[in-house]
């Protein structure tokens, strides 16, 4: 008998689109892991200095803390397949100049390192990008498991693509191997045209990239749901960071293994994400949320702590299977919660900014707990990083992650602005005056829905907002919010969701007469100095 599609972890590729698409990143994840395997293996070759090997590593990683909101700004400004297409035919035209200079040897470090930061450029725009098209290929109910299929990807093409990368450069080469990875993008961009996305009609309001990334971090700024998401985020993976950035010295020192054994470790990871992928909606319907989250923290701090302990082979390398396990289900679920909070106007700024914590947490964790096992050692180092996220797992399980349960699609629900004339869009700063009248033992309650209201302006447009009373009439209420310019503000327009509806009806109710609030838009003038005689 089969699940229903919202219990079901595969559901979402019974749609063809998502399907599709999902198979074709998951070979073009494949492809690049394969790079990155010759790009390393190379760098050895043409220079054996460990300088040169670890600045073709921050040439890769430093693009994504430098443009993940950056490249969260384009894929909401921009029509997200065609930014993707570009993308992929940037990475294939990289692959494609590693491919000749290898064939032709020709390759030197300084044109690795600047292909491999070109290569990082990529992956930082590709990111969100990808990130924000879920939505568009699957229901919102199978969104979360869509999520984990996308991780369950990246996982399969880790496994695949470095031993599949290790081979054919030992047999065939490195020109082969990056052409092997152009052949895989030309998959993806095949894909991509295929695609039946439907072409977004001309927009007159169309944003400009400065002011959508003032929106973006505005909104950012604005959303509380957003800021308890990257707190998880933030505080898990900084306290899980350790075992990643000191699993090759256990692999040797605690365990005594060599390349290949690191490698089988790395495997046993993978693996362990492909049975996360396959148990996350029994353990999502049985611990909820939260419970997945300090599960997955749960079991990963066990993990380390035996790891610290130098275990037999077989028992690490099953450790590592649950590390797998885990870890797929704490990026699942934090994932699904920033997806699920955002709406779709900001989600690739809103994705951005979260793997710029993600990121962040890894890279400054991953500092953190090299500097402390070079002070206390591997093993003890261990210890103190399992206990640090079993106590950040209990903590976190006070304070819920979001549900991501409300409406967020635009409501559409304000009327056109009047204008005795019309209004250039780049005129402003623009003020908003709504006139409330509120009876005296109703205010309280008011200003509690008005701060509650006053959040939604932020996140959805204002740089200021704020509450007045008149001191003749202590019942008249005005609220202000102010925009950049007439453009974003009809941009408001579009953007207030049926869940912002329901917050600015519960304001209104505590409005008492008989018409209804009185709104006003008030446009900023310049000041003219005054003519000297």
């Amino acid at each position: 008998m089969t699940a229903p599609a919202a219990q079901n972890a595969f559901a979402p590729l019974r749609r063809p689109l998502f399907a599709v698409l999902w198979g074709a990143t998951v070979v073009g994840n494949v492809g690049s892991f394969m790079r990155d395997v010759a790009s390393a293996w190379l760098v050895t070759d043409l220079a054996a200095s460990p300088a040169a090997v670890a600045l073709v590593q921050a040439a890769a990683t430093l693009p994504i803390f430098l443009l993940a909101i950056p490249a969260g700004v384009l894929s909401d400004i921009l029509d997200r397949r065609k930014l993707l297409i570009a993308i992929q035919v940037l990475l294939g035209l990289t692959s494609l100049t590693l491919a000749i200079l290898a064939a032709s040897g020709g390759l030197t470090v300084s044109s690795l390192v600047a292909l491999t930061f070109l290569g990082g450029v990529g992956a930082a725009l590709m990111g969100p990008t990808w990130q924000s098209i879920v939505p568009e290929l699957v229901p919102r109910g199978e969104l979360r498991d869509a999520v984990a299929l996308n991780s369950l990807g990246i996982n399969i093409a880790r496994s695949i693509g470095p031993a599949a990368g290790g081979i054919l450069l030992g047999v065939a080469g490195a020109a082969t191997t990056y052409g092997v990875d152009v052949a895989s993008y030309l998959l993806v961009i095949a894909a991509l045209v295929w695609w039946p996305r439907p072409k977004a009609a001309d927009d007159v309001l169309a944003e400009r990239f400065s002011g959508a990334f003032r929106a973006g971090l505005r909104y950012a700024k604005a959303s509380r749901e957003l800021h308890r998401v990257l707190f998880h985020a933030g505080v898990f993976f900084a306290c899980a960071s350790a075992v990643w950035a000191l699993l090759p010295l256990v692999a040797r020192g605690l365990l005594g293994g060599t390349a290949s054994f690191y490698g089988l470790l790395l495997g046993a990871v993978g693996l362990g994400a492909i049975l996360g992928a396959l148990v996350m909606p029994k353990l999502r319907a049985r611990l909820g949320t939260d419970g997945l989250l300090l599960f997955a923290a749960l079991v990963a701090a066990v993990v380390m702590a035996g790891l610290s302990f130098a275990p037999p082979k077989p028992v690490a390398l099953a450790a590592l299977l649950l590390l797998g396990l885990a870890w797929i289900v704490a990026l699942t679920t934090l994932n699904g919660a920033a997806q699920a909070i955002l709406p779709n106007w900001v989600r690739g700024r809103g994705l951005a900014v979260y793997l710029t914590v993600f990121n962040g947490a890894m890279t400054g964790g991953s500092l953190l707990w090299g500097l402390v096992a070079h002070h206390l050692g591997v093993a003890p180092t261990l210890l103190v990083a399992a206990a640090c996220l079993a106590a950040a797992g209990l903590l976190l399980r006070r304070r819920a992650l979001p549900k991501g349960e409300t409406d967020l699609t635009p409501s559409n629900h304000w009327p056109e602005p009047l204008t005795a004339a019309p209004v250039e869009h780049d005129r402003g700063p623009v003020m908003i005056q709504i006139e409330y009248r509120v009876r005296r033992d109703d205010r309280v309650g008011f200003l509690e829905a008005m701060a509650r209201l006053a959040d939604e302006r932020r996140r959805d447009g204002a740089f200021a907002c704020g509450v007045t009373e008149d001191a003749e009439d202590p019942e008249k209420i005005v609220e202000w919010f102010m925009v950049e310019s007439w453009a974003e503000h009809l941009r408001q327009h579009k953007r207030v969701s049926h869940a912002d509806a329901d917050l600015q009806q519960a304001t209104r109710r505590f409005h008492v007469g008989p018409e209804a609030p009185v709104v006003r838009h008030l446009l900023g003038l310049d000041l003219k100095p005054a003519a000297r005689d």
